[in-house]
């Protein structure tokens, strides 16, 4: 095990990868490459950043007032806030998995799959769309990490005789899958994203099934608390148009889309169990037959998408469950273990008081031959 102060490092190194996490969420949506240029670029000057003094995680926004060194543009908070977060979650795994416990490959798949998890949720919040190439990463990952576990005879990496990963990833479809279909049924409105039921296959897959309902169950709860205050405070849109000769107006109405078809439902969630979309990725052809959609689409080339006053997107808080479930895994799983024993208890005396009453009473006596 390591040292207590430890953890430190974990921030530094996961702050580290957030620099290069913003990179992602810069260029993936948009359809850049993340090679090319090699080096990182203001977005609004489009100068070359050194790695000092302009990139170094965490100080480098702060000493230079949250502005670009050569055009003195306002940079962004979120660059910022993705090196902290990542920096924390990373600490919060070093501390759990390499200064409490000693299991440094779960430490590390662990940490791989958190930081894609930080992308797809800036993403989300910002473009309301989560990368295919994120979700596929998260189920690679799981496959690696169920992987190393196989390889070294570790128990954890079969459920039932089947890989652990396999059965998460599976786990996660059927979940967010399910609710698409039935608020689809019920409600007769898209209950549920595709990005999100995707990305809850990854989470299965790294988490595995028990950790990873749990994520599920956190995320509804986020959902519900944050959702709201995210509502409340969100700019309400302009209820009043000014014509051209200056008079108000109410504003235009806008035809909604239909929900999406019951058919087109469970022919993506076919896909998505079949990991079409993630074949897709290097088979663009089979993705467009499958999907209809081309998976390499930039933000900038797709439709306009109006986002409604009570809209949220689910991911961030899918993401973020799962996040606080990978670094609390441990300490979540032996609540909920002692939650279920106490019921098993509870029952069990149930029984004995039962037994009891029943030979008081009479109603066990066998009856007289």
């Amino acid at each position: 095990m390591m040292t207590s102060w430890s953890w430190v490092i974990g921030l530094i190194l996961g702050a580290t990868i957030g620099s290069f996490l913003n990179v992602v969420i810069y260029r993936m949506p948009r359809g850049m490459s993340l090679s090319k240029p090699a080096h990182s670029f203001c977005p609004n000057c489009n100068h070359a950043l050194l790695i000092f003094p302009d990139m170094v995680p965490l100080l480098s926004w702060a000493f230079m007032g949250a502005k670009c060194r050569y055009c003195k543009h306002k940079i962004s908070s979120r660059y910022f806030f993705v090196e902290l977060i990542n920096g924390v979650i990373w600490a919060g795994i070093w501390y759990q998995y390499l200064i409490v416990g000693s299991d440094l490959p779960t430490a590390i798949f662990y940490a791989i799959g958190a930081s894609a998890l930080v992308v797809a949720i800036f993403v989300d919040l910002e473009l309301y769309i989560i990368p295919d190439q994120v979700n596929a990463f998260l189920l690679f990952a799981g496959l690696a990490y169920n992987g190393w576990l196989i390889y070294h005879h570790d128990p954890r990496g079969y459920a039932w005789g089947v890989p652990s990963s396999v059965v998460g990833a599976l786990v996660g479809v059927g979940a967010l899958w399910g609710i698409a279909i039935f608020g689809r049924v019920l409600f007769r409105k898209d209950a549920m994203g595709h990005g999100d039921i995707k990305m809850a296959r990854g989470i299965g897959a790294i988490l595995f099934m028990g950790p990873a309902l749990l994520s599920f169950g956190l995320a509804v709860l986020l959902g519900a608390v944050l959702g709201i205050l995210q509502i409340a405070f969100r700019a309400k849109p302009a209820v009043t148009h000014l014509s051209d000769a200056g008079e108000s107006s109410a504003p235009e109405e806008e035809e909604v889309p239909p929900p999406e078809s019951i058919a087109s439902l469970i022919k993506c969630g076919l896909g998505y169990v079949l990991c079409i979309d993630v074949i897709g990725l290097f088979i663009p052809k089979l993705y467009m037959a499958w999907f209809g959609e081309d998976p390499f689409l930039p933000v900038q080339d797709m439709g306009d998408f109006k986002v409604e006053l009570t809209m949220i997107p689910f991911g961030p808080y899918l993401a973020l469950g799962a996040i606080i479930a990978t670094i609390f895994k441990d300490p979540m799983l032996g609540v909920w273990n002692s939650y279920v024993h106490s019921i098993r208890g509870d029952v069990g005396l149930l029984e004995h008081w039962r037994t009891i009453a029943g030979l008081v009473t009479g109603a066990n006596r066998e009856p007289m031959g």
